[in-house]
């Protein structure tokens, strides 16, 4: 898939999102059930618990995003960080739901909506620093999420983006215009 040309903050955030996500959900695809609710150490997030996190404050930073501040009085952060759902089930529901939020608050949005003022913990932001806030906060953790995934799967993993010694393959699919150098048309090379 080449990649598409945009020059629109919003269309280009809308896929900046969907591309994590995507990188996600391809990771934890590859653990077990099991693999999901292991953390490292006493001081590390297990995945599922960076899943909770994340649906957390997806769900207070996006729900009533021009209206209310996007730190609900009823958002628990730290709760966040113990007992996650107790199955992948009730887990990747809770995160879809996170993601399903955020694409709502962001499908209606139009340029000129980028200027406008909400607010996050009582400070002023721009809507596009709102955005940018969360394009920054998400990759974080999915990150994290992929660095375990990786962990856990060993040589079982299968890579999400070009896999090791395969560059020139890669390289060669995009000028050919068989894939694209853009990570979130998530091309894969097989």
């Amino acid at each position: 898939m080449a990649l598409e040309f945009t020059t629109s903050y919003l269309e280009d955030a809308r896929a900046v999102f969907r591309y994590y996500k995507k990188l996600a959900d391809r990771a934890m695809e590859q653990m077990t059930d099991e693999q999901l609710f292991i953390a490292l150490d006493e001081e590390a997030n297990s995945i599922a618990i960076v899943v909770k996190h994340m649906v957390g404050n997806m769900r207070s930073r996006w729900s009533g995003l021009l209206t209310t501040d996007g730190e609900k009085p009823d958002r628990n952060r730290d709760m966040e960080f113990v007992s996650p759902p107790e199955t992948r089930e009730a887990l990747l529901a809770e995160w879809e739901a996170g993601w399903a939020q955020l694409f709502q608050a962001l499908e209606p949005l139009t340029d000129a909506d980028l200027g406008r003022t909400v607010t996050i913990r009582g400070e002023a932001h721009s809507v596009m620093q709102a955005i940018n806030r969360q394009l920054a906060h998400y990759p974080y953790h999915v990150g994290q999420i992929v660095l375990l995934a990786k962990h856990f799967a060993c040589e079982k993993w299968q890579s999400l983006s070009v896999p090791r010694n395969r560059s020139a393959e890669f390289n060669r699919k995009v000028a050919a215009g068989e894939a694209s150098q853009d990570k979130r048309s998530a091309a894969k090379l097989q």
